[in-house]
């Protein structure tokens, strides 16, 4: 039960950490949203003043955070804090008048969320849990804030059990003059240097290289803390990047540094020195005795991850090869730190103002990785976290930070290099389009890490349908086999009949996969809105597959595209297409043979039992049913396949394998389509409402795709 201090005008860590999680999906800034509530503005209607009413409030935190819904509850306890805080940000002043509050205070803390340094944050931390405004906080608001940490650490996931008594050290080490009362002084002080505190509150620290990136951990099984080196069991800190594990309470001490990243000056560049690390070997071989490592008596390089005991460090080469991963590891030794008057670009510049350029090393392919934190839920988390450690950290982007024109300007200069983008099909053609905005002097191969549900392309490319969680040094090994192919890119324009007429925003204006009419694009733009409104109910896999099912079942009792053909037309380079006698609720236009997560609507092509059309004679558009059944289908080719669908029991039959393929109605090289209704329609799985319009589809250019070797048979029964 909450205590009579928790009131409805109360804001907890939980929810200062729901916040800050809410905006590290948001594109927007403050200052955008600030623009709306002004003259001219769509939301000024709200403003009274200085003041914002209740609704203005609501439609404030959805725009800035970019979501349709926004929990009500939470929403009301953020308006009541706003109602009740004073501009100094006590909680002492009456309510503001008339249900509103103050546009500037509210501009002002989510200013500071969203830029402020972990000082700024932490003071408006101090005065979340200083309840009195007296500016202190006595023993009573000490042990508040460790049962809200409990709290929010409980929300976290984390394992609460062994937590309290390092947050009641903690908070006793904060109070630096023994007063038993801890000042915003001693707490800014204190928090900036206290490790537990920053990485519980998801407080970043002003990163330095050579600095861990700090997570909290919990071990089932019994470790060893590197700064003690007493045993750890239970909830400890653990380093992405290097593995260095240590205490809670030891996180404050004089710890060893993490690697560097880059070198500091020109001089240092190519000099492959191996970093040793104290590790716990857990029984692994000495590479240069050959003898167990005892636990606690051996070290491990960051970068070939080779392991030593302590006394044979020495012994070895000094020279590091990077291991296994060498062709994708980008060393610090490649990296170099410019001087101000070498680049004048901002960047490639680190946190704590080092200006960085990169020297190719012969005979590797680095890998440039970019992670889309917001696909396959936590996924994207785990990836990043997961090749922190197994790459250079500056060689991956998280794409909430910046998208991804930062890291291809770092990677400008080099020649020889691959992209590996860990997201779904979305995420591929942003960063696609980013290559070709950003005019690199070489047009990079791309991969993919298939994160979240869908990703038609990844599956056409043999990265899979998802990823499962395997071990992803063995995907990137993959990909140093894997092949080049070209893929076609296609320009979309679709111009309304009427500019007038309200409609949906189009989502892309390219091609990568497939755009459709009719069905199913009505049945993903049904999903998509639901999922806009109620995001909480799609938060599994298999929670999606339930809610899409129930769309396409009530998608074939309204059968709301039923006579598609009366309602558009179609040309491919010019000639019309014959629709007249089809029955179709469906027009598929393919790039790639995977649609709706693994269908080959095009199908399986017949062996020609002649030559009808030669493989070399040039051609524009096909119709002809009987050499349509003869054309295969190449992401490669410069062609388009359109598909026609007969309704979502067609669709079900497909991907199931009852039905080998849909209609087949062309392939042509350039597609027109005239509609004379409003009708849904998706380009790469982003549904939208389209009215009247014509529609023209034509070749842009071919991007570099890395295709992954065929999987070997894994039996007897495998064989063909």
């Amino acid at each position: 039960m909450a205590s009579s201090e928790d009131t409805e005008e109360s804001l907890t860590p939980v929810d200062f950490i729901q916040l800050q999680q809410y905006m590290e999906y948001s594109s927007l800034r403050v200052k955008d949203v600030m623009k709306e509530f002004q003259a001219g503005g769509r939301l000024v209607q709200h403003r009274f003043g200085e003041h914002i009413d209740a609704v203005g409030f609501s439609l404030f935190l959805k725009t800035y955070l970019e979501v349709d819904y926004f929990p009500a509850d939470f929403c009301q306890r953020l308006f009541n804090y706003f109602q009740n805080v004073e501009h100094d940000g006590s909680l002492k002043s009456p309510p503001s008048k008339g249900g509103e509050v103050f546009l500037r205070d509210v501009s002002c803390y989510f200013s500071v969320l969203e830029e402020g340094q972990p000082r700024e944050k932490l003071e408006f931390t101090f005065k979340l849990y200083d309840k009195d405004g007296n500016g202190h906080l006595d023993s009573s608001e000490v042990d508040r804030i460790i049962t809200q940490m409990m709290r929010a650490a409980d929300y976290l996931g984390w394992d609460v059990t062994e937590l309290r008594q390092v947050l009641q050290d903690m908070m006793t080490a904060i109070d630096v003059d023994d007063s038993g009362t801890v000042t915003l002084e001693e707490w800014v002080k204190g928090g900036m240097t206290n490790v537990p505190l920053l990485v519980l509150l998801g407080l970043k620290m002003t990163e330095r290289d050579g600095q861990h990136i700090w997570r909290m951990k919990h071990f089932n099984k019994p470790t060893y803390c590197n700064a003690c080196q007493s045993m750890l069991l239970g909830q400890g800190l653990c380093c992405n990047c290097c593995k260095y594990t240590v205490h809670s309470r030891c996180a404050n001490k004089n710890l060893d540094q993490c690697a560097p990243t880059f070198v500091k000056s020109k001089k240092e560049i190519g000099e492959a020195a191996h970093d040793w690390i104290n590790a716990d070997c857990n029984s692994n071989k000495c590479q240069v005795c050959h003898k167990k490592i005892k636990t606690l008596a051996g070290k491990c390089c960051v970068w070939c991850h080779e392991m030593r005991h302590d006394d044979c460090v020495s012994s070895g080469l000094s020279s590091c090869d990077c291991g296994s991963l060498r062709d994708h590891i980008l060393p610090p030794w490649a990296i170099y730190a410019l001087s101000k008057e070498e680049d004048t670009s901002l960047l490639n510049v680190t946190l704590d103002g080092h200006k960085l350029q990169i020297v190719p090393v012969p005979d590797t392919h680095p890998l440039l990785v970019f992670v889309n934190l917001k696909s396959g839920g936590k996924q994207g988390e785990r990836v990043l976290r997961k090749l922190q450690y197994l790459l250079n950290p500056r060689q991956i982007y998280n794409l909430s930070n910046g998208g991804p024109a930062p890291g291809l300007h770092f990677f400008r200069n080099l020649h020889e290099y691959r992209i590996l983008v860990c997201g779904g099909d979305g995420t591929v053609g942003w960063i696609l389009d980013a290559i070709d905005k950003a005019e690199l002097q070489v047009n990079p191969p791309v991969a993919v890490l298939p994160l979240g549900t869908g990703n038609d392309l990844a599956r056409c490319l043999r990265w899979g349908g998802g990823y499962d969680g395997s071990d992803l040094s063995e995907i990137l090994k993959e990909i140093e086999s894997s092949s080049l192919v070209p893929m076609d890119r296609w320009n979309i324009q679709v111009i309304p009949d009427d500019p007038k007429e309200a409609g949906d925003p189009v989502p892309y204006e390219i091609i990568n996969n497939y755009f459709s009419i009719g069905v199913d694009a009505s049945i993903a733009h049904r999903f998509h809105s639901m999922r806009e409104k109620h995001p909480q109910r799609f938060n599994s896999r298999m929670k999606n597959k339930l809610w899409y099912f129930e769309f396409a079942t009530s998608e074939s009792i309204s059968a709301s595209c039923k006579k598609l053909k009366e309602c558009l037309t179609i040309e491919c380079c010019g000639t019309p297409l014959d629709l007249s006698n089809t029955s179709l609720e469906g027009i598929a236009v393919l790039n790639i043979p995977s649609m709706h997560g693994g269908s080959n609507l095009w199908g399986e092509s017949k062996k020609p039992d002649r030559v009808n059309v030669s493989e070399e004679e040039p051609y524009k558009v096909i119709t002809d049913p009987e050499l349509l059944k003869v054309r295969s289908q190449d992401m490669s080719d410069k062609y388009l396949e359109v598909v026609g669908l007969e309704g979502v029991i067609e669709m079900g039959q497909i991907y199931t394998g009852m039905k080998s393929a849909g209609n087949r109605l062309a392939q042509t090289a350039q597609i027109t389509i005239r509609t004379h209704k409003a009708l849904p329609m998706q380009i790469d799985g982003e549904p939208w409402m389209q009215p009247p319009c014509t529609i023209n589809i034509t070749h842009k250019n071919q991007a570099n795709m890395l295709m992954a070797a065929p999987t070997k048979p894994s039996g007897f029964f495998h064989l063909k």
